[in-house]
């Protein structure tokens, strides 16, 4: 046996055993974790800048410990695009646990000032939001789950008395 015929086939041992532990990553899927928008913080409002806290949970429903890279994300308020972007952060979710982790957003809301005025008219009325995004997640694998969750606010909740 020459020594390039042992190098073939050692290179293909490896290939095989390296393959087979693979097809175990593709066996059963985990289930999708959950995201979830818990509250959002007013840093600070001024006329021609705002700051947010976005304060996300992701539950993990799975066996295994989940790596969350980034979220990619666009939240509207009623009609109004309220702040889009990407916040990457890595961390771990233990498995049937759940993680807290911050957003923290910059916009400009005076193009929309007037459509914001109406929707603030009668504080005491629900305002419907939507969370649209992409969790990316996997440690070396990317997976990718996309997220789409509805809710209502009431403005009186964030204004201060």
């Amino acid at each position: 046996m020459t020594h390039s015929s042992r190098w073939l086939r050692t290179v293909c041992l490896l290939l095989f055993i390296g393959l087979g532990g693979c097809a175990s990553w593709w066996g059963e899927e985990a289930p999708d974790p959950q995201v979830h928008l818990v509250k959002v913080d007013v840093v600070r409002a001024r006329l021609l800048e705002q700051k947010f806290i976005l304060n996300f949970r992701v539950d993990n429903p799975g066996d295994s410990d989940l790596t969350v890279r980034s979220l990619a994300y666009r939240i509207h308020l009623g009609g109004l695009l309220l702040a889009e972007g990407e916040h990457e952060h890595w961390f771990t979710v233990s498995p049937r646990h759940s993680a807290y982790f911050n957003v923290p957003i910059r916009t400009n809301l005076w193009p929309q000032v007037r459509e914001l005025v109406k929707l603030l008219e009668k504080p005491r009325e629900e305002i419907p939001y939507r969370l649209e995004g992409e969790l990316e997640t996997g440690l070396f694998i990317a997976h990718y789950v996309h997220l789409a969750r509805n809710g209502v606010i009431i403005a009186a909740d964030f204004i201060a008395e």
